[in-house]
């Protein structure tokens, strides 16, 4: 093997590097390296092959894709074992020690030739060469990371279709003109024709709302608002919950599979709309095509939330100097097999013992070290992973809870005689007092035009705090929301500005009743729209039928949901309990009486 090392420091602590340098496919894409195929092979001791195959100008490279191994925000490292070209191995390893209040960044480049052609690129300077464009492109991303330039790279992107300029600006103007535009129809339009496509190829909205500093919802509807207008292309993505990886991509949920098969686990699931369903985004092939492949996909950013990765052989036993914070995380491998699920206090971390397929929790060790052993009799890469990598997942349940994706697609639901399940929705049924009674004293019309402005009044304080009309029933209407207390929020503003309401729409004045309950249910097709059924359903509606009116009543199980419980802290509540219709035993729930908000029936 022939090797360089090269050294740079820089006046930025690890933490601020590591997410850029740490970012392979960032890099590949930049240094101009094809993107590539992958095959996953199951193998007989238990392990995947994962062989890629790509052309490089006039070469054809096929190679075997070791698992990257690091810790992060400290070091990663990576070989592939080729088949055919000119090199047998080709190897990148990188780390990051602190230097006083800077870093010290180590890039280290290993080859081992294949052939004459390898030998003579060797002695022709090939590493010496790719390691000054290495430099370079370190050097660009310390100076992004320390806020010197606006992106990581100098990246050309490729000639756009013909005319793909003319109808990307009308684009910009329909979505301009337009509900949902927010004022940043221009900077997505920008991104999708200027990005690296690294960032186009799966484009989640809320982590392009965090890079922008912008309202998680408002780039959410930015994002299904340019898919009206042509500009993006939806995909939803049925995620493998073990390793997280896309292995079935359609483009409507009535297209969603029942479930599918992970090569790379080695194990067959089932979907979940809260849990594995994930609302992605791409450019539509008019403006920006987006050739297929990848860059790079198991380097530390392609997973940021797996903590740890290392390749341990057999009968080895490793241990890491390295100080994983409290928290919940998972120990798995990334070959096929269990898992097992801890949530750490701090202090000495549980070592990892495989044996197998298999990982279990053994004796912690001391603080500030992770032991990994393998028992088993073939290499296994063991990973700790931390469970909130939902952080950024746009899924299918919380964005069906949104009222614009409901204004927009509306179609978009499961296959009719279809059902999805979802673990936990939080529901809200409303009603109107004496509605019957109402009618008779304006009369037919004049009372459907105040029902309809008051459903208007329901739909914006819903909307307001992330949430969407599921259906009007008469008078009536049902709200799904992804946060309960996003939904606890918008029963407690309805009641609170009912009273403007009223005093915009007399001489006649609404009074509403409003019930409250989150839990699983299921997810189906009804009228060809997404609509959900279950006993949580059925309980939402009971407890509105509790409400006399002006009040808000709350289920005791969802009043516990901590968020929920701090919001009705400064609230006098009433306890009770009521034998509902198509329940067995009594039914506890919280009352905010009318004059609680400073109301009246």
């Amino acid at each position: 093997m022939t090797e360089a090392t090269w050294l740079w420091r820089f006046d930025l602590p690890p933490d601020r590097l590591w997410p850029i340098l740490s970012d392979t496919a960032r890099f590949n894409e930049a240094l101009g390296t094809p993107k590539y195929r992958m095959e996953e092979i199951p193998q007989p001791d238990g392990t995947v092959l994962r062989l890629a195959r790509a052309r490089f100008g006039r070469l054809r490279l096929e190679w075997e894709e070791r698992p990257y191994e690091w810790i992060e925000g400290r070091r990663w490292a990576q070989t592939r074992v080729f088949r055919t070209g000119p090199f047998r191995r080709l190897g990148a390893a990188l780390r990051l020690e602190v230097d006083g209040g800077g870093a010290c960044v180590a890039y280290t480049l290993a080859a081992e030739p294949a052939n004459l052609l390898g030998r003579a690129l060797l002695r022709l300077g090939f590493l010496r060469k790719t390691g000054r464009t290495i430099e370079r492109l370190v050097r660009a991303a310390a100076a992004f990371a320390a806020g010197q330039r606006p992106q990581p790279f100098d990246f050309t992107p490729p000639p756009p279709p013909p005319g793909a300029a003319e109808r990307i600006a009308g684009m910009v103007v329909e979505i301009e003109q337009g509900p949902y535009h927010h004022g940043l129809a221009p900077r997505l339009a920008a991104h999708v024709a200027t990005a690296q496509e690294v960032d186009l190829m799966r484009i989640r909205p809320l982590a392009l709302a965090r890079t922008w500093q912008a309202p998680p919802r408002t780039v959410i509807e930015l994002c299904l608002a340019a898919v009206t207008a042509g500009m993006l292309e939806m995909r939803w993505d049925l995620l493998c919950p073990r390793c997280r990886g896309a292995k079935a991509t359609v483009p409507s949920l009535d297209l969603l599979p029942s479930g599918a098969h992970c090569a790379s686990c080695n194990i067959d699931y089932d979907r979940d709309f809260d849990r594995n369903i994930e609302l992605t985004f791409s450019p539509a092939p008019s403006v920006r095509p987006m050739l297929l492949g990848e860059f790079c996909l198991g380097s530390p950013m392609t997973t940021p939330h797996v903590r740890l990765q290392q390749i341990v052989a057999p009968g080895e036993r490793r241990a890491l100097a390295v100080e994983l914070p409290p928290g919940d995380y998972r120990l798995r491998t990334l070959e096929p097999g269990g898992e097992t699920d801890i949530t750490h206090a701090g202090g000495g971390f549980p070592s990892l013992v495989g044996d197998g397929a298999h990982v279990a929790v053994g004796a912690s060790g001391a603080p500030g070290e992770v032991v990994m052993e393998n028992r088993g009799a073939a290499e296994r890469t063991f990973i700790v992973e931390s469970r909130d990598w939902v952080r950024d997942a746009l899924t299918a349940h919380r964005v069906a809870t949104l009222q614009t994706f409901r204004d927009l697609f509306a179609g978009q639901a499961p296959r009719p005689g279809d059902s999805v399940g979802v673990s936990q929705v939080t529901l809200m049924f409303t009603d109107l007092k004496g509605s019957t009674a109402l009618y008779e004293r304006l009369g037919d019309a004049a009372a459907y035009e105040l029902v309809r402005a008051h459903f208007a009044f329901l739909a914006d304080a819903v909307r307001q705090r992330d949430g969407a009309i599921v259906k009007t029933i008469g008078d009536a209407v049902m709200a799904a929301f992804h946060d309960p207390a996003d939904a606890v929020a918008a029963a407690l503003a309805v009641q609170s500005e009912v009273a403007e309401f009223n005093r915009d729409h007399r001489p006649e004045a609404v009074v509403i009743k409003i019930g409250l309950h989150g839990g699983p249910c299921i997810a189906v097709s009804l009228n060809d729209r997404l609509d959900y059924f279950g006993s949580t359903t059925n309980l939402a509606a009971r407890l509105q039928d509790q409400s006399t009116g002006g009040d808000v009543v709350v289920s005791a199980d969802l009043a516990a949901d901590p968020d929920v419980a701090a919001l009705l802290a400064p609230h006098v509540l009433t306890d009770e309990s009521a034998a509902l219709r198509g329940f067995d035993r009594p039914i506890a729930f919280h009352r905010l009486p009318a004059d609680g908000l400073g109301l009246a029936e």
